[in-house]
């Protein structure tokens, strides 16, 4: 199927990140901060991309091609909802994670916590985080990229576990080599790559004799597939995203603050955290992260969204369960001679950006949050760093065990948003309730597993009813713990208030602090960005569509709001060094 041009493409794209691995690696072996952080110095757009790149991973077209074939354009709400979380941490988390000047999210512990419980609640969660989670996204990843191979070459068996363990192992030895800095740059020339691909498909597929433009697509298939929000309450018809008014609330008000999970934590955390504390300075830190959320949500999701609904025209015969085929099909069917090439490149590039990551992210944590807890604090950097670079390569084997045991994308994602329920709640508070511990944090992390056991195999119960017990158990479990257990030592908070300076409750630490009346500006930076970012999502969308009216009404928000952003902007100096 691939001919010479396409494998000469593919071969040149792995020189090239190999040579920009290459290219970092004797500054990536200098310290801990130079190979988990980039040594504190990445400029805004550098963080900001990697963050994008890394959140483009090879199952995310296949997703929403499957979320746009059973419901529309609307069906992409269950991700979209997420935005909310993520200005949240733009504009309230992200200078306070570059002012807290740790190595990695887990070291927070240390400094927010104290005492022999702050110790094992950090051993807990590196193995928690790292091993748990980290692994389980990798294994998602890898599944979808098997799926890609497995449909376009019809490979299977021994060949396609070889091919996919030979891609993650280049991802791990530039990921070792390079350190953070590495993966960021080869993040942002990997994230054009893919988006590049990705426009292109797009291209090529909706002005095909059997789409016929724009036009053509929106007379083949029924209104409803172009609606842009679900229909709430009530029953739904074939196509269009239908919630309950119990899934509404647990989707649009619950879930962005009160679930952990990858990419979108709520206060921060994760590779996001670990981008923010790599930046130049709190500036560059919160740009990074605004222009990650408006590259993620507004723009980026066009082109799938559109070979998606193009999907449903050209393979109606593709079956609820195999509607993400739609995708690879479309690659395979209409891409000629080069760009075949190309699009197996975007896809590498956007499995290796994510799985770099994930490598580098979760090595950190067994680096700097498990294996210092029980060495001496007299190891060099470069002897650190060399750990560094082992942990990479043992969570690579690792990730391949888990990744034989995963069966469904979906199984994953549903068991990391419900085992996460109810602990986003405790991440945020840490930063704004001095009397949040880590008994606090310990029960928010362990509940979960609990109530999401006895919901699905006692009770029996479905999302959004599982979700709920989950998230309402957890909150009334650990604000228990919270007041039968004694607060955080007063010196080691005193510390930490004065380092961080963070806003909130934290009075007993505050009365010689003169008061900092901006929260109140935050909260309007926050939620006009939020109606900013939608806005321009939905613009973007109407334009493609060629819907002009509406396209025209969707920028005069964007415009009208644009003035009042700008205002609570310079009124809470945001963008001040």
């Amino acid at each position: 199927m691939l001919k010479t041009l396409d494998w000469t493409i593919i071969a040149a794209y792995i020189v090239l990140i190999v040579a920009v691995g290459l290219m970092f690696r004797k500054k990536a072996g200098k310290s801990l901060s130079d190979f988990f952080l980039g040594g504190r110095n990445l400029p805004w757009w550098i963080a900001g991309l990697s963050m994008v790149a890394t959140t483009f991973a090879a199952d995310t077209p296949l997703v929403v091609t499957e979320l746009v074939g059973q419901s529309g354009i609307a069906g992409n709400w269950l991700w979209w909802n997420m935005l909310i979380g993520g200005l949240l941490t733009t504009f309230f988390f992200a200078r306070l994670w570059r002012r807290a000047n740790v190595l990695t999210e887990l070291e927070l512990i240390k400094i927010r916590y104290s005492g022999k419980k702050a110790v094992a609640l950090r051993g807990t969660r590196a193995i928690y985080i790292a091993l748990v989670m980290n692994t389980l996204i990798i294994a998602w990843v890898n599944v979808a990229l098997m799926t890609i191979i497995q449909v376009f070459f019809g490979i299977e068996g021994t060949t396609l576990l070889w091919i996919m363990f030979a891609a993650m192992f280049i991802a791990a030895i530039y990921s070792a080599i390079s350190g953070l800095m590495g993966i960021a740059v080869t993040d942002a020339i990997q994230f054009v790559i893919a988006m590049a691909g990705a426009i292109i498909l797009a291209v090529i597929v909706i002005s095909s004799d059997k789409i016929g433009g724009i036009s053509g697509l929106k007379a083949s298939l029924p209104e409803t597939a172009f609606n842009f929000f679900p229909k709430i309450g009530g029953k739904g018809t074939a196509g269009v995203l239908s919630l309950s008014i119990g899934s509404f609330l647990a989707y649009g008000l619950v879930q962005w603050w009160a679930s952990w999970y990858p990419g979108a934590e709520p206060g921060g955390g994760g590779y996001i955290a670990q981008r923010m504390m790599s930046t130049k300075n709190e500036k560059h830190s919160v740009f990074a992260t605004l222009f990650f959320q408006i590259a993620h949500y507004a723009i980026r999701p066009w082109p799938w969204i559109i070979v998606g609904l193009a999907a449903l025209v050209l393979y109606p015969e593709l079956a609820n369960n195999d509607l993400r085929y739609g995708y690879v099909y479309a690659m395979r069917d209409f891409l000629p001679v080069g760009l075949k090439g190309l699009m197996l490149v975007a896809f590498l590039a956007a499995y290796m950006s994510t799985i770099s990551t994930q490598l580098n992210f979760g090595a950190s944590i067994l680096t700097n949050d498990f294996l210092m807890l029980f060495k001496r604090k007299n190891n060099s950097q470069k002897a650190l760093v060399w750990w560094g670079r082992i942990f990479t390569i043992l969570i690579m084997i690792f990730a391949i065990f888990v990744t034989s045991q995963v069966q469904t994308i979906s199984g994953v994602w549903t068991f990391m948003i419900e085992c996460g329920a109810g602990l986003g709640l405790v991440l945020i508070l840490r930063w704004y309730w001095w009397r949040i511990n880590a008994w606090s944090e310990f029960t928010a992390m362990l509940v979960p597993f609990i109530l999401y056991a006895l919901s699905k195999f006692v009770f029996k119960l479905e999302f959004p009813n599982s979700f709920f017990i989950t998230v309402g158990g957890t909150t009334i479990s650990w604000l228990l713990i919270t007041f039968l257990t004694k607060p955080t030592n007063h010196e080691h908070l005193a510390e930490f208030y004065s380092k961080v300076r963070p806003q909130g409750w934290w009075k007993p630490f505050s009365q010689n602090t003169p008061k900092n009346r901006n929260t109140l500006y935050l909260f309007g930076s926050w939620i006009s960005s939020i109606v900013i970012v939608y806005s321009s999502l939905f613009a973007i969308g109407k334009a493609i569509l060629a819907e002009w009216n509406t396209f025209f009404m969707f920028l005069s928000v964007i415009l009208v709001t644009g003035v009042i952003f700008v205002f609570f902007v310079k009124k809470a100096k945001i963008f001040e060094d």
